[in-house]
Order: structure tokens, then C-alpha cells, then sequence
């Protein structure tokens, strides 16, 4: 319950809306509409959960917690490399993205497309995913 209140959610939470552009409210309960979106991908559900909660292997993250380590984007387009930048303006990753860059439904798609965008790619289990 404390992380359905909006106050429980922390501000680097993503919102992300459902086709009638509803926010979706998280929960995962009987495979809650988070869970039935990532199918039975467990890479899939990773990637997400690191971009929705901004937990992932970025330089934003960086620069929160590894001060000293390399926060701006590799595409040299930005200062950091934020979760916003990555999913609107960077040019390392496949450029589709719904333009409402809000639905639930783009986003998976966006992953799909883009499966080691907030991946830890340091991970050599995870340099040869497709």
C-alpha cells in the first residue's frame, strides 16, 4: 500500500499510462498490468524495473551514487546521460518511440527494440543477448 500512495513511489518514479491513458497504478497482484506487459521475460522485467524506479546502470544513476565515474552520454549530445535523454533524444538506440513517450505499451516496445538500453552491459552474460 505505502508504494501505491503517490508519496511512496519517490521522485524518479516513471509514470507510464495504459491505452485509455490512464496512469497505471503498480501492483503486482494477479499479474497486476506491469507484470502482463513483460510477458514471461525475465530479461525484460529487469530492464523495465531499472528505468521505471531511474535504478538503472546510467549515468544518472552513476552520478548519484559513484561520483567519481563517467556520467555523460556516450553520444555526446548530452551532459548526463538521464533516463529521459535515453528514451526522447539519444541517437545510440533504435529511434522508434511512440511520441506520447508516456504508454505503458511504447515503452515495452522501446525495450523490445532496444533490449540493453538499462542493461548492465559490464555483464558478459548479458553482451550477447539479442
Amino acid at each position: 500500500m505505502t508504494f501505491q500512495a503517490l508519496n511512496g513511489k519517490g521522485q524518479h518514479f516513471l509514470n507510464l499510462l495504459d491505452n485509455k491513458l490512464n496512469v497505471i497504478e503498480p501492483f503486482y497482484a494477479k499479474r497486476g498490468p506491469w507484470l502482463q506487459s513483460f510477458g514471461h521475460s525475465n530479461g525484460l522485467y529487469a530492464c523495465a524495473s531499472r528505468a521505471i524506479i531511474n535504478h538503472a546502470p546510467i549515468g544518472e544513476y552513476r552520478l548519484r551514487f559513484f561520483l567519481r565515474e563517467e556520467f555523460k552520454c556516450p553520444c555526446s549530445l548530452y551532459p548526463i546521460e538521464s533516463r529521459r535523454h535515453i528514451l526522447h533524444d539519444c541517437r545510440r538506440f533504435n529511434c522508434y518511440w511512440n511520441p506520447r513517450r508516456d504508454s505503458l505499451s511504447h515503452f515495452v516496445m522501446f525495450l523490445k527494440a532496444n533490449s540493453l538500453v538499462f542493461a548492465f552491459i559490464d555483464n558478459p552474460l548479458l553482451t550477447n543477448v539479442n
